[in-house]
C-alpha cells in the first residue's frame, strides 16, 4: 500500500499521472489532504468514483496505527504509534490556555545518543524514521485538530531520537510542514544533543526554524557522564559552533536544561553556566526532570529552581522555567513505549 501522506506534492503528481489522471487531480487530492484535512479517501467527494475506489484499494493515509494513548488532566495527549514494520514511536500534543497547540514528535525509533536520564536513550537505537513517518505524525495532529475547529500552531522535534542524527529526512519533513501544512518556520523547533557538524550545516540551510540544544551540565566532566556526546564535542567546541550559528543566522539559540535535584541545580552550577553563556545570544529553558525508571534522579524543588534562574540573571543570561506537562501520563519521551512493552505477554 502506498502512503499518500508520505508523498511530496511532486511525487503525488507522478503517481496519479502513472494512473492516467490529469494534473489537476493531484492538486485536488493534495487540497483534500492538507487544506481540507481529509482523514479518509471517502471524504474526497469531488473526485471521480473510479479514482476514489483505486485510492481506497491501493493507498493509505498515514502508515501508522495508534498502539496506545494516554490523556493527562492538563489536556496533554500522548500517543504511541506503531509503524508499518512494527517499530513504536511517540507523539505528544500539548494544548495551552492561550490557544496554542504544540505537537512534540519523534525523528527516530529509539536513540543512539545514550543520555542516561532519558527513557529513549536507555532503550538504544532501533532505526531512523523516514521523512514521511516524521511528517505523518504532524499531519495526523493537523487533521484531528482541524476536525475540531482548531489548528496545530507549533511543532517541536523533541520526541524520541536525535533529529540531527537523521538530518536529511528531518529537513525534508520540516520543509513539508511549512509548505503543505502552512506552519511557519519560527513555530518549528529542532532539538539536538549538540552534533557540531550538523549545527554548522543547519546554519547554512537558510531556515528560520528554531534551534534548541540539550546542555544540562556546565563542565565537561559532568556533561560527559550524563551525555556521552560530550566526549566527542566538548562544551567549548559546541559553544563555538553556536556562536557561528548565531552569527550566520541572527537567530537566538535555546539551551535545554533538565534540572536534577542536587546534581545540576545548585547555585554553583548556575554560576559556572552563567560564565560560559555570558555574551552568547541565547535563552535557557529550564525543565524540572521527568523521572524515568532507568535513572534515579529527581526533579528540583521550586526554591532551587528560583535560585538557579536568579543566578543566571546576574550573568545576563535569560532563563525561564517550562511548565511540566503530562506528568501523570508518562509524558517523558520513551516512557509510554516502555510501559506498553512491559505489559505485553
Amino acid at each position: 500500500m502506498i502512503d499518500l501522506v508520505a508523498l511530496s506534492k511532486d511525487e503525488l503528481g507522478v503517481l496519479l499521472a502513472s494512473w492516467g489522471e490529469k494534473p489537476f487531480r493531484a492538486k485536488q487530492v493534495h487540497g483534500w489532504l492538507y487544506e481540507k484535512g481529509a482523514a479518509d479517501v471517502s471524504e474526497m467527494t469531488d473526485l471521480p468514483k473510479g479514482l476514489r475506489t483505486r485510492l481506497a484499494e491501493e493507498t493509505v493515509l498515514g502508515a501508522m496505527d495508534v498502539a496506545a494513548e494516554q490523556r493527562s488532566k492538563d489536556g496533554t495527549v500522548k500517543r504511541l504509534y506503531r509503524l508499518a514494520d512494527g517499530k513504536l514511536v511517540e507523539t505528544v500534543l500539548m494544548p495551552y490556555a492561550d490557544g496554542r497547540r504544540t505537537a512534540c514528535i519523534s525523528s527516530q525509533a529509539g536513540c543512539a545518543m545514550g543520555c542516561v536520564f532519558c527513557a529513549t536513550g536507555q532503550m538504544g537505537f532501533k532505526r531512523h524514521l523516514t521523512a514521511g513517518e516524521i511528517f505523518g505524525q504532524v499531519w495526523r495532529q493537523h487533521v484531528e485538530l482541524k476536525a475540531r475547529g482548531e489548528r496545530l500552531s507549533n511543532v517541536v522535534l523533541m520526541g524520541m531520537g536525535e533529529p540531527f542524527h537523521n538530518y536529511e529526512p528531518v529537513m525534508e519533513a520540516v520543509r513539508r510542514m511549512m509548505s503543505d501544512l502552512g506552519i511557519g518556520a519560527r513555530h518549528i523547533t529542532i532539538s539536538t544533543v549538540g552534533l557540531v557538524p550538523q549545527i554548522e550545516r543547519f546554519a547554512d540551510e537558510g531556515l528560520q526554524v528554531g534551534l534548541a540544544i540539550s546542555l544540562h551540565e556546565a563542565t565537561d566532566a559532568a556533561r560527559s557522564a550524563l551525555m556521552p556526546v560530550n566526549r566527542r564535542w566538548s562544551i567549548d567546541v559546541l559553544l563555538e559552533a553556536v556562536r557561528g550559528y548565531v552569527e550566520k543566522t541572527g537567530r537566538r539559540v535555546t539551551f535545554e536544561w533538565a534540572l536534577i535535584h542536587g546534581t545540576n541545580d545548585t547555585v554553583e552550577v548556575a554560576e559556572q553556566l552563567g560564565k560560559r553563556l555570558r555574551g552568547v545570544h541565547c535563552h535557557v529553558n529550564l525543565i524540572p526532570l521527568n523521572p524515568t525508571g532507568g535513572y534515579a534522579g529527581l526533579p528540583s524543588d521550586p526554591g532551587r529552581v528560583e535560585a538557579f534562574v536568579e543566578t543566571l540573571g546576574r550573568y545576563g543570561v535569560p532563563a525561564t522555567v517550562r511548565v511540566r506537562r503530562g506528568i501523570d501520563i508518562d509524558a517523558g519521551c520513551g516512557q509510554l513505549r516502555e510501559r506498553v512493552l512491559e505489559a505485553a505477554p
